[in-house]
């Protein structure tokens, strides 16, 4: 069984979660797949060569220009696992200068060529991926084998544009006169400012950074400040994969100095384009901050996603489906399952399934640990939000039915909690809850399910359960949102179009089309002929 389950882990499946296994097999499967660590700290000796203290500009490893530096602590054990860069607005501007100066002759190299860096890099991150994912785990705390799923994830990105590198074509227009000839050229926009997130720290920057890189664009990467280790790991293997000096650098930064960081990739006329994954009010500043140079703005930002489960549904199927969907990354994720909709018929029997599955089947631990199913939650901040959350609708009427708690394991670590009786007049179905909170709601109608999970100004994802075809049809029509899961919780991949409507952001990213956020379309016409 436990060569099954490694295969299983092992592939390119979407975040492999080990919310999939049964309890029984993920301390055998952690074994299997990597040599298991007792301790975060150990987990980061063993990947001591990614641990940089350094930032990564025009092809050097260097400091804060003040010297400046801020510590990177494991959200797990509270320990400090060293420090990176503090840069601000002078250290950006010689990133994006850098990067500039290297577009001038990276956009003129072959689609070939970038194709072979590129699947250099895959084979890099493939020769280290359990070191990655040990720095992974250590400095964002999720279980190891869900970081080495984000890792397996994150490879895939540079596997694919590998790939797409050579499948940027152009077109040739009928004329509608002789003696012209019409064409339409896709060419690389240019610099490409990226502003990545703390959850999944890896596969963020993969997903942005190789399409724009297979296109011909250099980049300006701004980690988050909780999670820089992954990003300049991901650096250094581009460095010896033989991206030129410029082409690729990375720029730490403090919560303090991010938002000057942020402000010279969006002023600047030589960033052309940015990408942003994070919060919709930060996006929104971004946004605003890019419209004086109108540059192109591409951004992944907060979702609030329904999960419906109608009478017709498979009960089972759709408990295993809320599991995977509510709980990966601790509920520390964008496409996660926010508010979860019943239909009356199954309401209480889907709850008291849903309550045992949670006690069952989740364990609350340190990510190295290989019963651990559910890590830390990244800060204090983040603690006190998911606890708020979960008192204001405890006081509006809703009913803790397992849960509810901080966990006596103390620091950042939250009880899995499953509500029941919750209103749309209740916080955790207003906003993101971005934590282990699952609050079921009620619902009578299909007409009532679409009006309540389209009431909202976000639309990443949505989820429904049904075995009714017609149901089927009309409810992935009618969701406002740009991805749809249909009897499936976990719906991320290498080839997929990933991105939002409404306030959930502006773009995709993935598969075929996330490259063309990267490419300018060009129209010739040749007189004369």
């Amino acid at each position: 069984m436990a060569a099954t389950w490694y295969g299983l882990m092992c592939s390119r499946l979407p975040l492999a979660s080990l919310l999939h296994f049964p309890k029984s097999v993920r301390p055998v499967l952690i074994r299997v797949t990597m040599d298991r660590v007792p301790a975060a700290a150990e987990g980061v000796r063993s990947a001591s060569s990614f641990l940089h203290d350094k930032a990564y500009i025009n092809g050097k490893w260097v400091t804060a220009d003040s010297g400046a530096t801020i510590e990177v602590v494991n959200p797990s054990t509270g320990a400090v696992l060293g420090t990176v860069p503090d840069m601000g607005e002078a250290e950006a501007q010689s990133a994006v200068d850098a990067a500039y100066k290297a577009f001038q002759t990276w956009k003129d190299t072959t689609a070939k060529e970038r194709s072979a860096l590129l699947r250099k890099l895959f084979n890099l991150i493939e020769e280290n991926k359990q070191e990655l994912a040990k720095l992974l785990t250590a400095e964002m705390g999720k279980p190891l084998a869900e970081a080495l799923g984000e890792v397996n994830y994150g490879s895939s990105f540079a596997e694919w544009y590998a790939e797409e590198a050579r499948r940027v074509y152009g077109d040739v227009i009928p004329t509608p006169m002789k003696s012209r000839r019409l064409l339409a050229l896709k060419q690389p926009i240019g610099v490409a400012g990226m502003i990545t997130p703390w959850n999944f720290p890896n596969a963020m920057i993969t997903r942005k950074a190789c399409a724009a890189l297979a296109a011909g664009c250099t980049t300006v990467i701004k980690p988050a400040e909780d999670t820089p280790y992954s990003a300049l790991a991901l650096a250094e293997l581009a460095d010896k994969a033989g991206f030129p000096p410029g082409v690729v650098n990375i720029v730490t930064s403090s919560r303090t100095k991010s938002a000057e960081v942020g402000k010279v990739l969006c002023s600047s006329p030589l960033v052309a384009t940015i990408s942003f994954t994070g919060s919709t009010n930060t996006g929104k500043i971004l946004l605003k901050q890019s419209a004086d140079t109108v540059k192109r703005v591409s951004l992944e930002l907060g979702g609030n996603a329904p999960f419906i489960v109608f009478d017709s549904a498979d009960l089972d199927m759709a408990i295993t489906g809320a599991m995977a969907c509510k709980f990966r990354c601790s509920g520390q994720t964008c496409v996660c399952a926010n508010r979860i909709m019943v239909q009356e018929g199954i309401y209480d029997q889907f709850v008291d399934k849903f309550a045992k599955a949670i006690e069952k089947e989740l364990v609350v631990g340190d990510g190295f640990d290989g019963s651990t199913t559910q890590g830390p939650l990244i800060n204090k901040a983040a603690l006190t939000k998911v606890d708020e959350h979960v008192q204001d609708a405890v006081s509006k009427g809703a009913k803790v039915v397992t849960g509810g708690k901080f966990h006596e394991k103390g620091g950042n670590f939250y009880q899995p909690t499953l509500l029941r009786d919750v209103t749309t007049e209740m916080r955790c179905l207003k906003e993101e809850i971005f934590g282990p909170v699952a609050p079921v709601v009620k619902f009578k109608t299909e007409e009532e399910a679409l009006a309540v999970a389209n009431s909202v100004n976000t639309g990443l994802a949505g989820y429904f359960y049904s075995k009714d075809l017609s149901q089927i049809w009309r409810v992935a029509e009618k969701l406002e949102v740009g991805i749809v899961g249909v009897n499936e919780g976990v719906v991320s991949g290498v080839e997929i179009p990933f991105g939002g409507v409404k306030e959930s952001g502006l773009g995709r990213e993935g598969g075929k089309f996330g490259i063309d956020e990267y490419l300018e379309i060009k129209y010739v016409c040749m007189g004369g002929v």
